[in-house]
């Protein structure tokens, strides 16, 4: 457990909106800095078969969750 003290449930959460807050901060700095390309990408992604994006999101989340295991180790 770190130094900040509290209960573990309180952690977690405050954990959890964390994360969030640093997805929209990326996300506000990806669509700042690269508007059109961004569109382009929503474009490519229309015309990609559901199954295609499915399966890159779970690529995605299991990266996510493998970076946040070796972090947390």
């Amino acid at each position: 457990m770190s130094g900040r003290g509290g209960a573990p449930g309180r952690r977690i959460v405050t954990d959890l909106f964390t994360a969030l807050a640093l997805v929209l901060v990326i996300e506000g700095l990806f669509l700042a800095l690269f508007p059109r390309r961004l569109r382009q990408i929503v474009v490519m992604m229309e015309q990609m078969s559901p199954e295609a994006l499915r399966l890159g999101g779970l690529a995605a989340a299991t990266l996510g969750v493998l970076l946040v295991w070796l972090l947390r180790a």
